[in-house]
């Protein structure tokens, strides 16, 4: 890397395992206690907490919620409601579909 370039990080995407620059990644906080703990959606990377980085498409979202992975990866012990990440996603429309699904009906 020459002198004076910036470092781009990598990290692990919970639902695909893939290993890409961050700026590629959705991060994911855990916010709440009990029942009303939540996973919500950090796109800018500057809530405080342990973050978990995932793919921005649905079908990553739905790996990981089927797998639990945002409990896992953000350590908490009770069932944490991931809805907020899904919605978010769904807000970004065709670029959360992914590549495979575009212009299917």
């Amino acid at each position: 890397m020459p002198a004076g370039a910036p470092r781009i990080r990598t990290r692990t995407c919970i639902a695909t395992r893939a290993r890409l620059p961050e700026t590629e990644l959705l991060r994911v906080v855990a916010r709440g206690e009990g029942a009303a703990l939540r996973v919500i959606p950090d796109p800018r990377r500057r809530l405080p907490g342990r973050g978990a980085w995932l793919t921005p498409t649905l079908d990553a979202w739905a790996a990981a919620d089927k797998r639990r992975a945002f409990g896992r990866a953000l350590r908490v012990s009770a069932t944490a409601d991931a809805g907020p990440v899904r919605d978010y996603l769904e807000d970004l429309g065709d670029v959360a579909r992914g590549p495979r699904s575009k212009g299917k009906t």
